[in-house]
């Protein structure tokens, strides 16, 4: 009775006290916890420079450490321009920063991307390496806008911050899209009296011109020629029948690439017969919608008429619908062939292109920024006298070597057109470079794009490089690529906006 006693009084008691302190030891630690976590901001920084935005798990921001914005490919090109930054003293270089969707889930894009890092990579090696010591030694940085150039603001804002010491940015290259973020975004960075030098933005609209009001971008420089000139260019080349021609275009607007490209093409088929055929993309062009539905009926359309030239309006993933599409048409025994802008440099890489339509008497043919066989001799087609040269291009070769451990993809002139962007922002921060001075102050950058022609052109890899008045390269040589059965992209030949290539001395004319 006693040991009954005992245990029930005291053993008993003593669990229940433990129970209590801890279950309160407990309680207390959830709480902390709790209040911790509510008056705690949470951590979203993914790297120096880069955080997620509130809502997106993208790693948003500029780096140059490094860091590759959690894109496997980028791994690699990331850590080369990681190390040639660690090589760099305090005080000697200016920055230039890649501004780029460098978390796009488009495959097409991914590529495109990829390139672009590489080339401009490569040229910030020769800047430091191969150019008889010349300063400021050049600091490359990415600069990541999102999927969709979604989160260009934060970005900007950011790059905005980075003129001062110790970064020093002195221009932004990249902007690879005639979009309507990327248009803002170029706003607001040329209104903030940064230099921008775009690489394959290609719309008429996103340009500085003559007349009160032109001037929108202050300091906007381009490599690539506009829609308007590739048109031109297309035209030259092809000597295309306008009664035997047609247009097919996406009705979507607010799209620069494809508002001016429609309107270019449009100009060269005055007294077509046929009205154009229209479709309409998604709000996200990337994705497949419904216009496969569209595409099949009209393909039914062109072969009720007489046309044998389609000119077509719209971006790469409505391209590969269209063309499968018309590969399956009803009229096989007709021959036919596509035209179209610089959105075809991704046909190459799309595994969705139904090859065999290549096989049905139809030619897909495109006005491309760049291409690897540009610049080189071969029987029965010598390179030309001006515009370009192959001894620019063998030094691009040399080094984007430099770039990856594995072969560099040149097919789609992404990696040859950021080269010479590249080449060109390097250019215009050396030359606003007062005798003396370790660096230039950024508004005497954004003022060197008129001289940029003539013995101060850029020699560049994708061939000359020479800007009249307002930052638009002149007469720039458009490769004409075909898309060949196995899928390679083939070099045409030349053609020129100008109908033959420039003058050795490579100045503009004066423009009405």
């Amino acid at each position: 009775m006693l040991a009954w006693l005992r245990f029930h009084l005291w053993h008993t008691t003593r669990q229940r006290f433990l129970t209590t302190v801890v279950t309160l030891a407990v309680l207390g630690s959830l709480t902390g916890y709790a209040v911790n976590r509510a008056t705690t901001p949470e951590d979203r920084s993914c790297a120096p420079g880069v955080e997620r935005p509130q809502g997106s798990t993208e790693c948003v921001g500029v780096n140059g450490d490094g860091h590759d914005f959690g894109v496997p490919t980028l791994t690699e090109v990331a850590g080369l321009i990681r190390d040639e930054n660690r090589a760099l003293k305090p005080g000697e270089y200016a920055t230039v920063a890649l501004l780029l969707p460098l978390t796009s889930t488009d495959s097409g894009m991914r590529v495109k991307v990829l390139h672009e890092v590489q080339g401009a990579f490569a040229r910030q090696y020769r800047a430091n390496h191969e150019s008889n010591s010349e300063t400021p030694k050049i600091r490359l940085v990415l600069a990541n806008t999102g999927k969709g150039n979604a989160h260009w603001r934060t970005t900007v804002d950011r790059l905005k911050a980075m003129t001062g010491g110790p970064d020093r940015l002195r221009a932004v290259s990249g902007v690879a899209t005639s979009s309507t973020e990327i248009r803002q975004a170029m706003a607001a960075l040329t209104g903030a009296g940064i230099a921008v030098v775009g690489t394959t933005i290609t719309a008429d609209d996103i340009t500085n011109g003559p007349g009160a009001g032109n001037n929108r971008y202050p300091g906007l420089a381009r490599v690539s020629p506009t829609n308007g000139d590739e048109a031109k260019a297309l035209a030259h080349f092809g000597k295309v029948e306008a009664s035997k021609a047609l247009l097919v275009q996406d009705t979507r607007t607010g799209d620069h690439y494809t508002d001016t490209l429609k309107a270019a093409f449009a100009g060269s088929l005055k007294g077509a017969p046929y009205e154009p055929q229209l479709f309409t993309s998604p709000a996200d062009p990337t994705e497949e919608g419904t216009t496969a539905n569209t595409f099949r009926q009209i393909t039914h359309l062109i072969c009720d008429t007489r046309a044998e030239t389609v000119f077509f309006a719209g971006r790469h993933t409505q391209l590969r619908q269209f063309i499968n599409a018309l590969g399956a048409r009803g009229c096989a025994e007709r021959a036919f062939t596509v035209l179209t802008g610089d959105e075809g440099s991704y046909l190459g890489a799309d595994r969705k292109l139904n090859r065999a339509a290549l096989k049905a008497k139809l030619t897909v043919r495109y006005a491309s920024l760049a291409h690897p066989d540009a610049w080189r001799p071969a029987p029965g087609r010598p390179v030309p006298g001006t515009g370009g040269s192959t001894a620019a291009y063998e030094t691009f070769l040399a080094d984007i070597a430099k770039a990856s451990e594995e072969p560099v993809a040149l097919a789609d002139g992404q990696a040859i057109v950021a080269y010479d962007a590249m080449a060109t922002a390097v250019h215009a921060i050396r030359q606003a470079t007062p005798q003396g001075a370790q660096y230039p102050e950024p508004a005497d950058v954004v003022t060197q794009w008129p001289q940029v022609k003539g013995s101060l052109r850029v020699e560049g890899a994708s061939g000359w490089i020479c800007l009249d008045n307002f930052g638009n390269p002149f007469n720039k040589a458009v490769p004409i690529v075909q898309l060949a059965l196995d899928g390679t992209q083939r070099f045409v030949e030349i053609a020129w906006p100008e109908g033959n290539p420039p003058s050795k001395d490579c100045l503009p004319p004066r423009r009405g």
